[in-house]
C-alpha cells in the first residue's frame, strides 16, 4: 500500500504531470480569454504546426539524454524538404521517391553528426552547428535559391499531405496525423526505457566513462542517438511539406530550439542521463499553444519569445533543483 501511494506521489509531482497540466490550463485560459480561440480551425492550426516540432523533439531526446545537443535539425528539415522536393517538382520523379530521398538525407546528416561527436569527439554543440550551416546551403543548392512547392491538395502525387489531414466531403478537416504522433510516441517510450538502445542512451547521458568501463560500445550508440534525430528531422521535414503548401530556402533557423525547448521543458535533463518521449511531446504544446494562443490576447511576437523562454528557464531550474536533491 505504502508502495503505491509513494509511486502516486512520484507521479503526481512529476515534471511530465506538472506541465500536463500547464498544457491544460493553457487551454482553459485561452479558451476563456478568447472566443476565436475555441474555433476548430484555431486547434487545426495548432495541430498542423505541432507534427514536424514534436517530430523533431521525438528525435533530439536522444542526443539530450547523452548530454549532447542537435542544432542541425531546423535547417535540416528544410534542407531534407526540399532534395525530395527537388527530385519530385523538377526532375518529375515520383513523390514516393522523393519522400524516401528527404529520410535518406536526413538519416546522411544524423550519421555524420553521430561520426563527428563519437569517433571525432568534437564537442555535439560545434559539430551539429557546423552541420546546420552545411544543412542550409544544400538545401539552397538543392533549390536553387528558390522556393519549391510539393504537389498540392488535388494534383496527382498529392496523397502524401493527406498522411496528416484528411478533408471529408463537407469541408471537415480530420488531423489524423495527430494519431500517428501518438502511435510514434509510444514506440519511441518503449524504445528509450525498454531496449538496449535506450538503456545505454540514457547510460552515456548518466555516466559515459563508467559505460565504457562496463563493455558497452559507447561510440556506436552515442552515434545512434544522432542518426535517430536526423531520421526523426527527417519525418519533420514529410510533416511539413505536407502541412505548407511551399518550402522556402534559407528558412528553418529556430525550429531547432522549439523542439530542444520543448524536450527540456517535458523534463528531459538538461545535463543528460534523464527524459522521456512522452515528456518532449508535452513540452512541445506548452510551446504551440504559447505561440498560437498569446496572439489571441492581444501579444505580439517579442512577447511570445519572452514568456517562451521564461517558461524554459523555469524548466532549466526545476531540472537543477531536482539533481541537487538527489546528489
Amino acid at each position: 500500500m505504502n508502495n503505491k501511494k509513494s509511486s502516486l506521489a512520484a507521479t503526481l509531482t512529476s515534471q511530465k504531470f506538472i506541465v500536463l497540466l500547464v498544457v491544460i490550463g493553457l487551454i482553459i485560459f485561452f479558451c476563456a480569454v478568447s472566443p476565436d480561440f475555441r474555433k476548430y480551425s484555431t486547434f487545426m492550426s495548432i495541430l498542423d504546426y505541432s507534427y514536424y516540432i514534436v517530430l523533431m523533439a521525438i528525435g533530439v531526446t536522444f542526443p539530450l539524454i547523452t548530454g549532447g545537443v542537435d542544432l542541425s535539425i531546423g535547417t535540416g528539415l528544410i534542407c531534407y524538404s526540399l532534395a525530395g522536393g527537388f527530385l519530385v517538382t523538377q526532375k518529375g520523379l515520383p513523390v514516393g521517391v522523393g519522400l524516401l530521398v528527404t529520410i535518406l538525407v536526413g538519416v546522411g546528416i544524423g550519421i555524420a553528426n553521430g561520426l563527428l561527436v563519437s569517433l571525432m569527439n568534437l564537442p555535439p554543440f560545434l559539430a551539429t552547428l557546423c552541420t546546420c550551416m552545411i544543412t542550409r546551403g544544400l538545401g539552397s543548392i538543392f533549390s536553387s535559391g528558390f522556393g519549391i512547392s510539393w504537389p498540392a491538395s488535388g494534383a496527382p502525387g498529392s496523397w502524401f499531405r493527406n498522411i496528416f489531414k484528411i478533408t471529408t466531403a463537407n469541408g471537415t478537416k480530420i488531423p489524423i496525423g495527430f494519431l500517428w504522433i501518438i502511435i510514434i510516441v509510444i514506440i519511441m517510450a518503449f524504445v528509450l526505457n525498454h531496449t538496449r538502445l535506450g538503456r545505454y542512451t540514457l547510460a552515456i547521458g548518466s555516466n559515459k566513462e563508467a559505460t565504457r568501463l562496463s563493455g558497452v560500445n559507447v561510440k556506436f550508440y552515442h552515434c545512434m542517438a544522432y542518426v535517430i534525430s536526423g531520421f526523426f528531422a527527417s519525418l519533420a521535414a514529410i510533416a511539413y511539406s505536407a502541412i505548407f503548401s511551399t518550402v522556402q530556402p534559407g528558412t528553418g533557423a529556430g525550429f531547432e530550439l522549439e523542439a530542444i525547448g520543448g524536450a527540456i521543458i517535458g523534463g528531459v535533463s538538461a545535463s543528460g542521463g534523464a527524459g522521456s518521449i512522452e515528456g518532449s511531446l508535452i513540452g512541445v504544446f506548452v510551446i504551440c499553444l504559447l505561440k498560437t494562443g498569446l496572439p489571441y490576447i492581444g501579444l505580439q511576437a517579442n512577447w511570445q519569445q519572452i514568456i517562451t523562454g521564461i517558461v524554459l528557464i523555469a524548466a532549466v531550474m526545476i531540472d537543477i533543483i531536482k539533481r541537487r536533491k538527489i546528489a
